[in-house]
């Protein structure tokens, strides 16, 4: 039973590192995608940068401590574009992983294999996280070089303890977002509606105090709102939620403990529903 046991996981293990690695040869031949991805969370920050620059007879700085607790509103700014290329990359990367897969009418072939689908997930799952959280840095640090700010300021460790911490969740959410995709066969228009209210809420470009307090109380419930608050507080010192870093790490803990659970039961359970339903060629 143990030695069974053991050449499962082994067997397990071996396919997700496969898919990984398979992903990212696949990202070494188009680097393109990579350099373009790098890119994007300075262009999302330069608009309101500019925007704030442009405005005439106003000392925006100030303003922008007053609302937010920093001065330092480029800093701000290019931690929320670059956490938002982070989130949606997770929920990107597995949506069209899987969606692929009913496209070319592969997934039945997976089914038919003795690996389990959601272990080619955690392969792609991997993958998604090392290219998101390094080229989301080296956007943070060019981001930083270009507007002439300091890359540096407040606890940076602290700052990459709460992105690493938050990751879980993140793919936790995005395995069922996957299962979605699975029941209603459609990516494009679901992962635009889903991206763009994340942003909103999660307060891409302002704190979460700007929002109504319906829309706050929402946000509060998703881990990529404690995510980015923790990082902008580490660094920029903006100030935690409950207030000291512990306590918030410690809710982001809890979110990274629960939502990868939830999400591979859900996503088991609606994948073995369309199987015993013959929805799965159905596309």
């Amino acid at each position: 039973m143990i030695k069974a046991l053991t050449l499962d996981v082994s067997a397990d293990l071996a396919a997700a590192v496969a898919e990984v690695r398979l992903r990212l040869i696949n990202m070494s031949r188009y680097p393109g995608q990579l350099i373009l991805e790098i890119f994007l969370p300075i262009l999302f920050a330069a608009m309101p940068i500019f925007l704030s620059r442009a405005v005439p007879n106003s000392d925006t700085a100030v303003n922008f401590q007053i609302n937010t607790g920093t001065t330092n509103y480029v800093a701000y700014l290019l931690i929320g574009s670059t956490a938002y290329i982070i989130v949606t990359r997770a929920f990107w990367d597995v949506a069209r992983w899987l969606r692929f897969e009913q496209q070319v009418g592969t997934l039945e072939a997976i089914f038919m294999t003795p690996t389990n689908t959601l272990v080619l997930a955690s392969g792609v799952s991997v993958y998604s996280a090392l290219r998101s959280v390094v080229s989301g840095l080296i956007a943070y640090l060019l981001g930083c070089l270009v507007f002439r700010v300091n890359p540096f300021q407040g606890d940076v460790f602290l700052a990459i303890l709460f992105l690493l911490v938050g990751l879980p969740a993140m793919y936790g959410l995005a395995f069922m977002f996957g299962a979605l995709i699975i029941q209603i066969k459609e990516m494009n228009a679901l992962l635009s509606l889903t991206q763009w209210s994340i942003a909103f809420l999660m307060g891409v470009y302002y704190p979460l105090s700007m929002l109504p307090a319906f829309f706050g109380n929402i946000a509060l419930l998703l881990p990529m709102t404690w995510l980015v608050n923790g990082v902008r507080s580490a660094i920029l010192g903006v100030g935690f939620f409950l207030g000291t870093w512990y306590y918030d790490l410690l809710v982001l803990l809890m979110f990274s403990l629960l939502l990868p659970l939830l999400g591979i039961w859900v996503f088991q359970r609606v994948e073995r529903n369309t199987r015993r339903q013959q929805g799965i060629g159905q596309y």
